[in-house]
């Protein structure tokens, strides 16, 4: 795309609303689109470029400094990152620039990524990096860095109640979209590229949702049954509901707790197009609401998707790397210890209890699980492999399910199963 000086104007108008990172970057950018009356070239431009320089944001603010006295302002940040990352040349950049810009950028694109600091190039703060050292190598965070610095990919799952995978990826082929069926998952499709599917047929009709594929293969480790009694216990918007639904087949009883009446609202049109009846969303104010205390003892299946530091998600929320710190993380871990607590007391004998985040840290993973079956000797840990495997799922990472971008190509999850196996204690 040609750069003229109205674009770059464009590009550094929305970086300075976003970089302070006040708010997430996809809100920002949503309300600067809002805003600001743009054509679709213009519009693919700035998310690229925002998102781009969120992902190599720690690199970028280096190579700004590499001039005396230069600060890294977002004019600057957008074209170090279209220099570096952006495929444009120097030739092409040189009409919008100013004076002594050209040498600088030259210098820019001279930088050997090799003779960098660790935290520059797997761009990944120095606070994270020693928490992943607990369980990971130098060489093993590089190349987890580098995953997380690409896009991720647009999946879908088939939503079962109303159409087959098969179905679904002719019309998206007849249409030219470049639509293949996910590797783990059986009933998620991933797409080539960002197309616009808000208001293609199949998502309209309720045949597919975006879903990541690593998301859906939680569904597969709870495992509901036609007509059990199921709890999502964090249910956000629901996307993890709808499916859980759709392999019940409508059957039993669904509940989609949140604390979050506006999340709980973005469900109820993703709910109707769904063809779902066993689903009922309901609002709590905490984990131990009363809503909850009723169905102590009840329930077959739990899920509990944790809220997290999402650092799993960087592909698709680069600002979060910024936006978590070692405090923000040490409030999650009390807060999903507490929510795993509670939602355990739900589970009948021989219910089973999912733990899940969008984590990449253990601190949010393994040691909740391992602190919890230490407090509640009435669970057991169940080999997830195990559990995939009957529903011919070839996904073998161990006794919890942990994916990465670059050996699975989903978002970073972690998930253990466990399983209530003595009579439950009175609350």
């Amino acid at each position: 795309m040609l750069l003229t000086e109205y674009r770059l104007d464009l590009v550094v108008q929305a970086l300075r609303k976003i970089l302070p990172l006040e708010h997430p970057a996809d809100t920002s950018l949503r309300y600067f689109f809002l805003q600001e009356r743009l054509g679709s070239n213009e519009r693919a431009l700035v998310a690229e470029t925002v998102f781009g320089v969120l992902r190599h944001r720690m690199f970028l603010e280096y190579a700004c400094q590499l001039t005396p006295s230069a600060r890294a302002t977002p004019r600057r940040m957008a074209l170090a990152y279209w220099m570096r990352f952006g495929g444009y040349n120097l030739r092409e950049l040189e009409p919008n620039l100013k004076k002594d810009e050209s040498k600088w950028l030259g210098d820019v694109k001279a930088i050997k990524l090799d003779e960098l600091p660790l935290a520059l190039r797997a761009e990944l703060p120095e606070w994270l990096i020693e928490k992943m050292r607990g369980t990971m190598s130098d060489e093993e965070i590089l190349t987890t860095g580098h995953a997380m610095q690409q896009p991720a990919a647009l999946d879908l799952r088939v939503n079962t109640l109303l159409a087959a995978r098969d179905e679904v990826l002719q019309v998206l082929h007849v249409d030219g979209l470049d639509a293949q069926p996910t590797p783990w998952s059986p009933i998620g499709i991933r797409l080539r590229g960002k197309p616009a599917l808000n208001r293609h047929p199949l998502f309209v009709t309720g045949k597919v949702e975006v879903q990541d594929e690593g998301s859906q293969l939680l569904g597969f480790l709870l495992a509901p049954r036609r007509n059990d009694m199921v709890v999502d216990f964090c249910a956000g918007a629901g996307g993890k509901t709808l499916m859980l639904g759709a392999m019940m087949n409508s059957q039993g009883r669904l509940y989609a707790f949140d604390i979050s009446e506006k999340r709980l609202a973005n469900l109820k049109p993703r709910l109707k197009r769904s063809g779902l009846s066993n689903v009922h969303p309901q609002l709590i104010a905490h984990e131990n609401d009363q809503k909850i205390k009723r169905l102590a003892g009840k329930i077959d299946r739990v899920l509990v998707d944790a809220p997290c530091s999402g650092l799993g998600t960087l592909r698709r929320n680069p600002d979060l790397k910024f936006r978590q710190s070692p405090q923000s993380v040490a409030e999650l871990t009390q807060k999903q210890s507490a929510i795993l607590a509670a939602a355990s007391k739900l589970l009948k004998p021989g219910g089973r209890l999912v733990y899940a985040t969008c984590s990449l840290l253990h601190e949010e993973n393994r040691a909740i699980v391992d602190a919890f079956l230490a407090a509640h000797p009435d669970f057991v840990l169940r080999p997830a492999a195990e559990i995939l495997a009957k529903q011919l799922i070839a996904l073998d990472t161990g006794v919890c399910l942990q994916l990465s971008p670059q050996l699975h190509g989903t978002d970073g999850f972690f998930a253990a199963v466990m399983e209530r196996t003595q009579t439950v204690p009175a609350i």
